[in-house]
């Protein structure tokens, strides 16, 4: 399936799923609206906080830990958002025994909006996958797999948007090429779409047409690879596309203390950001918006 049918016919989906939430109730006068993003990436089943002797992390991450900080920034602003970026699933006992149902239980009860798919998603094959969607609460984005061939059609969402304090935030998802990275039996007939291309797509749709004021992107494509320009990842992918705020990244496991700013296509700022792995850090980007838009953007790592 080509890429534009293949986009024709889920933004219709989306669209028949009702991702439009009306009207922008746009600020006026001198109204400041704060909007708080949170977020995660390559938690890799960590339930529990590491123990007080750990070398690198002592007691820090868990779930428990993470659901205490984000009810207190909730609190503090309610205008807030929480997503993850990929790699749920493996790297502990707790993903071998129950498969991905707790990890998805708990996002579920921490309140997640969204979260995109990472290549140790798959680690259950994708049919292990799906089995464990009913227990997520939240929604699946990704925009450039082609699932249609799969037991995961339908499943997911290319695009969604959110509206929070009179803002329109619109998010897509883009995932790494899984060729090589991952065997071929596990993701099936999953069909990988160029994430530039995407990208152009979903800020024309996000943008032009469903008028979001701020574009995110949930990234499970890597910070950077040094070495391989010619690699896709958050940062070139950030050069070479225009009409995106801020991605959200994951894969690499980048521990990075505020996200970086990268001069996108149109010459201006676009934000990226990662907060490493095993769920010790959160990400915060908080935006604040008058009536001419987006006036300040603030971003840093929390640490669990």
């Amino acid at each position: 399936m080509k890429r534009r049918a293949f986009l024709g016919n889920t933004l219709a989906a989306s669209a028949g799923l009702g991702l439009g939430l009306g009207s922008l109730t746009s600020c006026s006068g001198n109204d400041e609206r704060k909007i708080t993003i949170l977020h995660t990436n390559d938690v890799h089943s960590h339930i529990e906080s590491f123990e007080m002797d750990h070398a690198r992390y002592p007691g820090m991450g868990g779930v428990a830990r993470r659901a205490s900080l984000i009810q207190n920034i909730r609190e503090e602003n309610p205008n807030t958002l929480l997503f993850d970026a990929g790699d749920i699933f493996q790297g502990t006992p707790y993903f071998n025994y129950f498969g991905g149902e707790l990890e998805f239980k708990m996002m579920s009860k921490l309140g997640y909006d969204a979260a995109t798919i990472g290549n140790h998603d798959f680690d259950n094959g994708i049919d292990g996958l799906e089995k464990q969607l009913p227990h997520a609460k939240f929604d699946f984005i990704i925009s450039n797999y082609d699932f249609s061939d799969t037991v995961m059609d339908g499943r997911t969402r290319p695009f969604k948007i959110y509206e929070t304090g009179g803002i329109r935030v619109g998010v897509f998802g883009l995932g790494i090429r899984l060729k090589g990275l991952v065997d071929s039996a596990l993701y099936k007939e999953t069909r990988y779409l160029d994430p530039v291309e995407i990208t152009q797509d979903m800020t024309r749709t996000l943008r032009e047409e469903q008028n979001c004021d701020l574009v995110i992107v949930l990234s499970h494509l890597g910070y950077n690879y040094k070495g391989s320009p010619d690699r896709i990842s958050d940062m070139s992918l950030a050069k070479k596309t225009e009409g995106v705020d801020l991605i959200i990244g994951g894969h690499t496991h980048t521990f990075l203390k505020k996200p970086t700013v990268v001069r996108n296509l149109a010459d201006t700022n676009m934000l990226v950001n990662q907060v490493g792995c095993w769920g010790v850090q959160v990400g915060r980007i908080d935006y604040e918006f008058n009536a001419r838009g987006k006036s300040s953007e603030k971003g840093t790592s929390i640490i669990v």
